[in-house]
C-alpha cells in the first residue's frame, strides 16, 4: 500500500518524538485520521472536548514536560477554536505546533463551506512560523521547521494541510532545483553574553549594598545558580508568577509572588532596593519594580528581543540563565548578611502569619483563603499544581508554597479564563506518576472545565498515578471581575453579568465515573483535600466559598480596603459588613504596632 502524505506526517511526528497529539477530530482532517488508524494510534490522538481545550492541553503538556505541545483540528471552525490556546502558549513563550486541515484545493477562493483563509488567520499567533502544505515534496522541511522553531523560538507554529492533499501519495523531495531537502533535530545550544559585559554586571552587583532579585520562568533551570547568586550578594528573591516553582518558598529569603498578585515582603523590597536584577522574567507591571533612579538594575534574558523591557536597566544581558550566571558567579565577592537579608526573612517569616492569620478569618459560609492554605499544609512534595484565572489566582499565587519538586503554573500573560483543567489534563499526560491538583473557580468551571472532566474520564486509568484533583470556588460570582469594578469603579456587583448559577459539580463529576463532595463547613476543608489526594480516580471538591473575601493586594493599606470593599454594602449589608469588619480587624493585628498609622509612615506605604 503506498504512502500517503498523511502517513508520512506522523511518522515524522514519531521521528520527532511526539508521543502524544492533543487533537479533536473533523472531516478536513479525515485523511489525517486514517492514517492514525493506519499507524495504530502512534502518535496518540489525545482527544478533548472542544478544540480550545486541546490547545490547552498542549500547553500544559509542553510546560510541565519541557517538550514541545502539538494539536491538531479540522478547518474552520475546528481551526478558529485552537486560537486563544494558542494565543496563551505564545504569550507566556510556550512551544506548541498545530496542525490544521484545510478546504481542498480545487474549492479555494470559491465561498467553500468551512472555507477560512486560515493562513491570515494563523500568521499573528504563528507569527514566526506558519505554512500551508501545497504539494507532498514541501511537507518533511514544513514540519521540521515548525518542530524546530517553535523549540528554538519558544513560541506557537502552524502547518495548514489542505484535505486532498493529506490523501496524496507522498514523494521526498529530491536533488533537484527548488527542492527543500530537510533534517530532523533541535540541537541544543546555550548562548552567553561577552565576557565584558558579564564583567560589567559583576561590577555592578558588587557595588550594590540592597541587592533584590527577580526570578520569572526562565530561569527555571538556573535554580542552584540563582541560590548561590542569593547568598553572594545578600539578596532576598520575588518570583513573578510564571516562575513560581523557580526556587521553594522554604528559603527564608524568598519573598514570594510579586505584583497585583503578589506578597508585601516582595512589594517592600523591591521599594527599598538600590540594586536589581532580574533573570529570565518579562514581569509587566513597572509600579512593582523600584523607583525610576532608585536602583541600578540589570536583566538576564535568553531572547535579545525581550530585554530592556519594563524597566530602564543599566546592563542587559543576552544568554542562557544557568550558563550566564555560572560566569557571574566567578566574579562576584560575598556579601555580608547584615541587616538588608535579616530584615526580608524577617519579613517574608511575618508574611506567612499574615497569610494564616487571613485564612482564619470567618467567612459565610467557608474562607477561600482557608481552603488553599489548608492545601499548602497537605501539598505533596511532587505534585504539580495549576489555576485558572481570577480571584483564585490571587489565592494560588499566594497561599501555595512551593517545596521540593513542586511544579505550578496558570495563563501568565493572556490571562485567560479556561485554563486550569485542561492544562491539568496535559501535566497528567506529561507526568502520568504525579499527582495534579487545579484551583479553578466557578465560572471558569462552568465555561469549559465540566466538560473536560470527560477527558480525564475517559484517560485516567492509564496513569500510573490516577490523582488529578480539581477544586472550584464555588462563590456564585464571577468574582475577580466584581472585586475590580468596586476597587476601580467603586461600583456594587452588577447582578445579570456577575451572578453565576449553582452547579452541583461534584454530582456532576460521580455521574461521569469520577468522584467529589462538596464542603459547605470550614471544618470539611481538610478532611476534603485528604480524601481526595487519597482517592483512586479524579476528584471534584466544590468548595462553597465566600464572594465578599476580598483579594487585598500586597501593599494596601487599610483605607484602600475600606474603599475596595464598601461598594459590597451598597448591595445587601449587614453581613458584609460584618465580613469587612473582621478583615479589617485582622489586617490592623497584622500591621507593626497593631494599628494603622495612616499613609505618611512605612506602616501604611
Amino acid at each position: 500500500m503506498s504512502v500517503k502524505v498523511s502517513d508520512h506526517l506522523l511518522q515524522r511526528l514519531r521521528e520527532w518524538g511526539v508521543e502524544r497529539v492533543f487533537a479533536y477530530p473533523g472531516d478536513g482532517i479525515n485523511g489525517l485520521l486514517a492514517a492514525w488508524g493506519r499507524a495504530d494510534d502512534k502518535p496518540r490522538f489525545i482527544q478533548a472536548r472542544h478544540e480550545e481545550m486541546a490547545a490547552f492541553e498542549a500547553v500544559g503538556y509542553a510546560k510541565f514536560s519541557g517538550e514541545v505541545g502539538v494539536c491538531a483540528a479540522t478547518s474552520g471552525p475546528g481551526a478558529i477554536h485552537l486560537l486563544n490556546g494558542l494565543y496563551d502558549a505564545k504569550l507566556d513563550h510556550v512551544p506548541v505546533v498545530a496542525i490544521v486541515g484545510q478546504t481542498n484545493r480545487s474549492a479555494m477562493g470559491g465561498s467553500y463551506q468551512q472555507e477560512v483563509d486560515l493562513h491570515t488567520l494563523f500568521k499573528d499567533v504563528a507569527s514566526d512560523f506558519c505554512e500551508v502544505v501545497t504539494v507532498p515534496e514541501q511537507l518533511p522541511n514544513v514540519l521540521d521547521r515548525a518542530m524546530r522553531t517553535a523549540r528554538a523560538k519558544r513560541t506557537v507554529t502552524a502547518l495548514i494541510i489542505p484535505a486532498d492533499v493529506q490523501e496524496l501519495d507522498y514523494s521526498a523531495p529530491t536533488h533537484a532545483f527548488k527542492m527543500v531537502p530537510s533534517s530532523l533535530g533541535a540541537p541544543a545550544y546555550a548562548p552567553v553574553p561577552a565576557d565584558e559585559e558579564i564583567t560589567r554586571a559583576a561590577e555592578l552587583m558588587n557595588d550594590g549594598e540592597k541587592v533584590a532579585i527577580l526570578v520569572g520562568q526562565g530561569a527555571r533551570s538556573a535554580r542552584a545558580e540563582v541560590e548561590r547568586l542569593a547568598d553572594l550578594l545578600g539578596a532576598g528573591v520575588a518570583k513573578a508568577l510564571l516562575g513560581k516553582d523557580v526556587l521553594p518558598d522554604d528559603l527564608p529569603y524568598v519573598t514570594g509572588a510579586i505584583g497585583l498578585l503578589g506578597t508585601r515582603p516582595s512589594y517592600e523590597m523591591m521599594r527599598d532596593c538600590d540594586t536589581l536584577v532580574v533573570v529570565g522574567s518579562n514581569f509587566p507591571y513597572t509600579q512593582f519594580l523600584p523607583e525610576f533612579g532608585q536602583a541600578r538594575a540589570v536583566q538576564i534574558d535568553i531572547d535579545p528581543f525581550m530585554v530592556g523591557l519594563r524597566y530602564p536597566f543599566e546592563i542587559n544581558l543576552v544568554g542562557d540563565a544557568r550558563e550566564t550566571l555560572t560566569r557571574l558567579l566567578r566574579q562576584l565577592k560575598p556579601k555580608k548578611h547584615g541587616g538588608w537579608r535579616h530584615g526580608i526573612e524577617k519579613n517574608t517569616a511575618r508574611w506567612w502569619e499574615v497569610m494564616e492569620r487571613r485564612a482564619a478569618v470567618d467567612a459565610d459560609p467557608v474562607n477561600p483563603e482557608y481552603v488553599v492554605h489548608a492545601l499548602d499544609k497537605l501539598l505533596p512534595r511532587d505534585a504539580i499544581i495549576t489555576a485558572d484565572s481570577g480571584s483564585a489566582a490571587n489565592w494560588y499565587a499566594r497561599h501555595l508554597r512551593m517545596r521540593g519538586d513542586t511544579r505550578g503554573s496558570l495563563s501568565g500573560t493572556l490571562a485567560t479564563m479556561g485554563p486550569g483543567v485542561p492544562y491539568a489534563i496535559g501535566a497528567k499526560f506529561a507526568h502520568p506518576d504525579r499527582p495534579v491538583i487545579a484551583l479553578v473557580g466557578d465560572g471558569a468551571m462552568q465555561m469549559n472545565g465540566l466538560a473536560e472532566m470527560i477527558t480525564a474520564a475517559k484517560y485516567y486509568r492509564e496513569w500510573q498515578d490516577p490523582r488529578m484533583v480539581v477544586a472550584v470556588l464555588n462563590n456564585h460570582d464571577l468574582n475577580q471581575v466584581t472585586w475590580e469594578m468596586r476597587a476601580m469603579s467603586g461600583a456594587p456587583q452588577f447582578l445579570p453579568s456577575q451572578s453565576l448559577p449553582d452547579v452541583p459539580y461534584a454530582d456532576v463529576a460521580r455521574s461521569f465515573g469520577l468522584d467529589g463532595v462538596r464542603v459547605e463547613k470550614p471544618e470539611e476543608v481538610t478532611t476534603a483535600w485528604e480524601r481526595a489526594l487519597a482517592a483512586d480516580k479524579p476528584f471534584v471538591i466544590d468548595f462553597r466559598t465566600d464572594p465578599a473575601v476580598p483579594p487585598i493586594p500586597p501593599h494596601a493599606t487599610l483605607d484602600q480596603i475600606e474603599a475596595a470593599t464598601a461598594s459590597v454594602l451598597k448591595g445587601d449589608s449587614d453581613r458584609a459588613a460584618m465580613v469587612r469588619q473582621g478583615f479589617k480587624a485582622k489586617i490592623q493585628e497584622m500591621l507593626p504596632g497593631g494599628k494603622h498609622r495612616g499613609h505618611g509612615t512605612e506602616e501604611g506605604k
